[in-house]
C-alpha cells in the first residue's frame, strides 16, 4: 500500500516545499494539491458536503505552479493533481503544463482530473455544466494525442484542431498516469474510456462502497482494460479498515491534511506516519 496527502495550498498555509520536504522525510508516497480557479461569490451551487464552503477553496495556489516547487524540493515524493478540473481549462496548454511538470519532476507527476461539481464556476469559463463530461472526455483524449505525436491533431465536437507541434513531451510513458476523480453514477464509464486509476472520496456506506470497486474491476475485465488501481481518498487510518480496501484494490491511500501554518499541519502529518511505517511497500 502506498500513502499519500493532499492539502488546499494557499497563501497561508504551510508552503508547497516545506510541505513537500517534510513528506518525503516521513516516507509519503505522493503529494496531491486541489484546483480552483475561482470561487463565484454567488454560492448558487451548494457545496456538496453541506454546510458552509471552506474558506480555502476561494484562496488556493494553481496546482501546477504549487507542485512545482513541491518535486523541485524532492526527490523521490510524486506530485499529483487532486484535482485538476479539465473542463476550465485548455487541452493544448494544460498538455504543455503536465509534460513540463513531468520533465522538471524526473517522471514523478501524477494526473488527477475531474469535471467539478460548482456549475457557476464551470459557466465563468464558459462550460456548459450539462455537457462537461463529454467536454472532458474530448481535452483528455487530444491532450494524450499531443503527449503521443510529433505531429498532433484532434476533431472532436468540443476540441478541434489540425496538426500541431508541441514538445517537451512527458517523461512517462505513455504519459503521466490519469486518475479520474469522481463518485456519480457514470464515473466507471469515464474510468474505463479513458483512465489508469479511479481517484474516488470515501463517501457513503462503506460496504457498498467497497461493492463498487469491486464492480469496476469487473466492468473494466469485460472491457479488456485488466485490473485498475484505485486511490482513495479521505481513507481509513487504520492498519485494520485498509485491508478490505486493500483486497477490493485500492493500491494508494490519501489522507488531508488542513490549509494552515506548520504548528497545525505537523501533528496530522506525524499522526499519519504511523501507517506509513507499518507497511513495508510504502
Amino acid at each position: 500500500m502506498k500513502f499519500g496527502l493532499a492539502m488546499f495550498a494557499t497563501e497561508y498555509s504551510i508552503a508547497p516545499d516545506e510541505l513537500a520536504r517534510m513528506a518525503e522525510e516521513r516516507g509519503f508516497e505522493s503529494l496531491f494539491f486541489p484546483e480552483h480557479t475561482h470561487i463565484p461569490a454567488s454560492r448558487r451551487t451548494p457545496y456538496p458536503p453541506g454546510g458552509e464552503l471552506p474558506e480555502e477553496y476561494s484562496h488556493t495556489l494553481d496546482p501546477f505552479v504549487a507542485l512545482t516547487a513541491a518535486a523541485a524540493a524532492t526527490r523521490r515524493l510524486r506530485v499529483g493533481t487532486g484535482i485538476c478540473l479539465m473542463v476550465e481549462r485548455d487541452p493544448i496548454t494544460t498538455a504543455k503544463e503536465v509534460a513540463s511538470l513531468d520533465l522538471v519532476s524526473d517522471g514523478r507527476f501524477l494526473f488527477g482530473v475531474g469535471a467539478g461539481w460548482n456549475e457557476e464556476e464551470m459557466e465563468n469559463h464558459r462550460t456548459d455544466p450539462r455537457r462537461r463530461f463529454g467536454l472532458m472526455r474530448e481535452r483528455i483524449e487530444a491532450m494524450k494525442e499531443i503527449w503521443g505525436n510529433d505531429e498532433a491533431e484532434y476533431h472532436g465536437r468540443h476540441v478541434d484542431f489540425d496538426p500541431i507541434w508541441s514538445w517537451p513531451k512527458p517523461v512517462q510513458e505513455p504519459h503521466p498516469p490519469i486518475l479520474v476523480g469522481g463518485n456519480g453514477r457514470t464515473v466507471h464509464e469515464r474510468v474505463i474510456a479513458y483512465g489508469d486509476e479511479w481517484f474516488p472520496n470515501r463517501i457513503g456506506d462503506e460496504e457498498k462502497f467497497r461493492g463498487r470497486i469491486s464492480s469496476l474491476q469487473s466492468r473494466a475485465q469485460e472491457a479488456g482494460r485488466g485490473r485498475i488501481p484505485v486511490t482513495l481518498q479521505i481513507a481509513p487510518e487504520s492498519a485494520e479498515e485498509i485491508a478490505p480496501y486493500a483486497e477490493a484494490g485500492v493500491h494508494r491511500c490519501v489522507y488531508y491534511l488542513p490549509s494552515a501554518g506548520r504548528d497545525k499541519v505537523e501533528p496530522r502529518l506525524d499522526g499519519l506516519a504511523a501507517l506509513v511505517e507499518q507497511a513495508p511497500d510504502a
